[in-house]
């Protein structure tokens, strides 16, 4: 764990905070990787009988792999804890999460005869559809975990009940950073909530945020959650974020940047992965919304999921194309982003950045030993 520290094309924003007794790995998460096939530019979804041309397609690493994606090419040392089929599914994601993009896989392994999951997401100017297939994986993400090493963080789901591997990665000092996804019961659960008490910080979109709170709108909601939780953030898509970070008395709104979104497939994820980011860089709140919401607008501004997460070296583009910009919105963006100036002479020249492919299927980033074989735990 650990091998990407002296690679020269990755940018450390943590760096300044690192000591000889600093964990390994940033950011631990697991969940299922999906193989997402997806289909862009549709004017429509197709109705029965009908065979629609799409103006784009290409594959990548979904699931969990969005928010390990996004996080490593933040410079997040990030170790992915999951399960990989042996067929070329398996293969391919594998090879593009632990060759490519740096992702730790040593927690991982490969299951021989299992089928990899794969999801179908359908792209229109409204919204996005998914067509999903798969089977439950071999091993729960404990098993395949065992004792977690020790990290500055770790990502889970909220629940009525915390999977084993993550109040042990608590116990050793990781900070846990909750997700949620939407309940098709329609319970939602208010039971969740009393584990609360156990994150770090709570990040659900509005829709989320107020049914589990019974709340009638996301500033109320995130009050309600800012009783429970140290730092609560609620997203509003297009409208950007709120949070209240109780440790430090800060409560801010961030708006979105005003982008054309070509493909919103992953861009939650990077907005967790960069919070996250900022918050273990020490940032203040304000700030790590801004981030966040930046790094959000720059993958939907290009096709595919997980490889549309913006590196460091998209960042200091969009940086200095700002600087350089006519336009009469600059100068309040380059206030709203000051904060960058004294991060960005630090990024290397060969920063990664995202392909320019309609799907990216590779980016600028390096490249790391070989995948293990099948039923053997992967190096990382």
């Amino acid at each position: 764990m650990g091998h990407f520290l002296n690679q020269p094309h990755r940018f450390d924003p943590l760096a300044v905070g690192r000591t000889p007794d600093s964990p390994a790995i940033d950011l631990l998460l697991t969940g299922p990787v999906f193989l997402d096939i997806i289909f862009t530019g549709l004017e429509a979804l197709p109705v029965p009988g009908e065979e629609l041309w799409s103006k784009g397609m290409g594959s990548c690493p979904g699931g969990a792999a969005n928010q390990a994606v996004a996080a490593s090419r933040l410079g997040l040392q990030t170790a992915l804890a999951a399960a990989f089929g042996d067929d070329v599914y398996g293969d391919f994601n594998q090879d593009v999460l632990g060759r490519q993009e740096d992702v730790d896989l040593s927690l991982s392994r490969r299951f021989p005869g299992w089928h990899s999951p794969v999801s179908v997401s359908l792209s229109t100017a409204e919204d996005r559809s998914f067509v999903t297939h798969g089977h439950p994986a071999p091993l729960s993400a404990s098993e395949l975990i065992g004792d977690p090493p020790s990290c500055r963080a770790a990502i889970t789901s909220l629940g009525p009940e915390l999977e084993p591997w993550a109040l042990a990665a608590r116990e050793k000092g990781a900070k846990l950073f909750g997700d949620v996804g939407w309940d098709p019961t329609g319970r939602w659960s208010a039971e969740a909530l009393r584990n609360l008490e156990k994150f770090h910080a709570f990040t659900p979109n509005d829709a989320e945020a107020v049914k589990y709170t019974r709340t009638e709108d996301p500033w109320a909601a995130l009050y309600a959650l800012a009783d429970r939780v140290p730092v609560a953030v609620v997203t509003l898509g297009a409208r950007g974020a709120i949070a209240i970070d109780s440790l430090t008395g800060e409560e801010d709104w961030a708006p979105a940047l005003p982008v054309q979104a070509y493909d919103a497939t992953g861009a939650g994820d990077c907005f967790g992965a960069a919070f996250l980011m900022g918050t273990l860089a020490g940032w203040r709140l304000s700030d790590r919304l801004a981030f966040a919401n930046l790094c959000a607008a720059l993958s939907v501004q290009q096709f595919g999921g997980s490889l549309a997460a913006p590196g460091w070296g998209d960042i200091v583009d969009w940086w200095e194309r700002m600087n350089t910009s006519r336009d009469s919105v600059r100068g309040p963006w380059l206030r709203r982003y000051a904060f960058l100036e004294q991060l960005i002479p630090a990024v290397p020249q060969q920063a990664v950045r995202r392909a320019t492919a309609t799907v990216a299927r590779h980016s600028d980033a390096g490249s790391v030993p070989a995948p293990a074989r099948p039923g053997e735990r992967m190096g990382g």
